[in-house]
């Protein structure tokens, strides 16, 4: 895992549906694909890009995930005012994102997470480590914010993943 994880710190550089983009070939020999699999965000942000070309793994970042409903319209935030409950929501949709491209939380190397309310960050941790289970933890850096993208959110994480080929 450690070897992953350096591939990810040196790049700098996910989801269940259509690439967002036509994959265009790199000169670098880096493979990049953009997807969405919310309808809402399609033409807005990518939810998740896959790089590939660094050795024999392949990275995944995820963009910000909360409580949106991927099914609903722009906006529709579920569990309002239900911290543990957008959490549950947002690591969810993590792992459906995650298995679509052969990955699980084992392969997580770095989390972000944003809090409207630093007060949460107790029961926000608890959910993490109940989502992550067995998983080994990886790196996380929590922060607290004024707003995050429609007022009912309270809570956003983003992933990076790194899977072998």
């Amino acid at each position: 895992m450690q070897k992953y994880a350096a591939f990810a710190a040196a790049a700098i550089v996910a989801a269940l549906a259509v690439p967002a983009a036509a994959q265009q070939p790199s000169p670098s020999g880096f493979e990049k694909k953009e997807f969405t699999h919310s309808a809402w965000t399609r033409g807005i942000f990518s939810e998740a890009v896959t790089v590939k070309g660094f050795g024999t793994g392949r990275l995944i970042f995820l963009a910000g995930v909360g409580s949106e409903d991927e099914n609903g319209p722009r906006g529709n935030v579920r569990h309002h005012n239900e911290l543990v409950a957008q959490c549950e929501y947002a690591f969810d949709k993590i792992k459906r994102v995650l298995a679509a491209h052969g990955a699980n939380l084992n392969h997580v190397v770095k989390i972000t997470s944003y809090l409207t309310d630093m007060k949460n960050r107790v029961p926000y941790g608890q959910c993490l480590t109940r989502n992550f289970g067995a998983a080994p933890l990886p790196v996380h850096t929590l922060i607290g914010v004024a707003a995050l993208a429609f007022p009912e959110m309270m809570v956003e994480t983003d992933a990076t993943a790194i899977t072998p080929e």
